[in-house]
């Protein structure tokens, strides 16, 4: 188990979940862009720098979600990649 004073001395790495790896990557190698993900119970919020990239992610629904093998709701969002 991992001690209070790790965690917050900032030693302890938490993984990402793969959803967030996935959706990044694949992203990054179809748009050559960055977004951020935030994992969320029921919820993926992907959130782009671009209007213009949000709108095609959002025609892409299905190919991200087999792309993070998930089911979870997917959230865009316009502004900054966090």
């Amino acid at each position: 188990m991992d001690s209070l004073n790790d965690i917050l001395r900032g030693t302890k790495k938490f993984a990402e979940p793969s959803e967030i790896a996935a959706i990044k990557s694949y992203v990054e190698q179809t748009f050559h862009s960055a977004v951020g993900v935030a994992v969320q119970p029921t919820n993926i919020i992907i959130t782009g720098a671009s209007a213009a990239l949000i709108n095609t992610l959002r025609l892409q629904t299905v190919q991200l979600q087999k792309a993070a093998h998930t089911t979870k709701k997917l959230i865009f969002r316009i502004g900054g990649t966090n």
